[in-house]
């Protein structure tokens, strides 16, 4: 297992290794904690604040881990324009997954779209995006 020492060391000679700490941490975690904050914080000769700041102005940082499955739904212009609010009374029926909107995961073409994890999906219709979320 990844400690946050491991991922400190990792990113130790980097220039500006600040948000390439926290997006490992973040994903070796599922958050990014008080405790990780502080030693990033420290190792970096940085103040807490300054640490909680990124933290805090990046909404996909989190402070506390989800026991939930994330799906993040994208609810912009162009998958407005494709359907995308068609899907939202599936989201808000179910509780097993969190379902959080993004802008724009820059698939314009294909969408609506989403993202879990890694994994992108595209041209969500009812059918795939209940399998989807069947599927998490």
């Amino acid at each position: 297992m990844t400690s946050i020492a491991d991922i400190l060391a990792e990113h130790k000679d980097k220039e500006g290794p600040l948000l390439p700490i926290l997006h490992d941490v973040q994903k070796a975690f599922g958050h990014v904690s008080e405790d990780a904050m502080r030693e990033i914080a420290q190792t970096l000769n940085l103040t807490r604040a300054e640490v909680y700041g990124v933290v805090s102005f990046y909404h996909d940082f989190r402070k506390e881990a989800e026991a939930r499955p994330v799906l993040k739904l994208c609810r912009a212009e162009a998958c407005k324009a494709r359907g995308v609010e068609a899907l939202m009374p599936i989201a808000d029926t179910q509780s097993r997954v969190k379902v959080e909107a993004i802008y724009c995961l820059g698939l314009c073409a294909v969408g609506p779209s989403a993202m879990a994890g890694d994994k992108v999906y595209a041209r969500l219709d009812d059918a795939k995006f209940k399998s989807l979320l069947e599927a998490m």
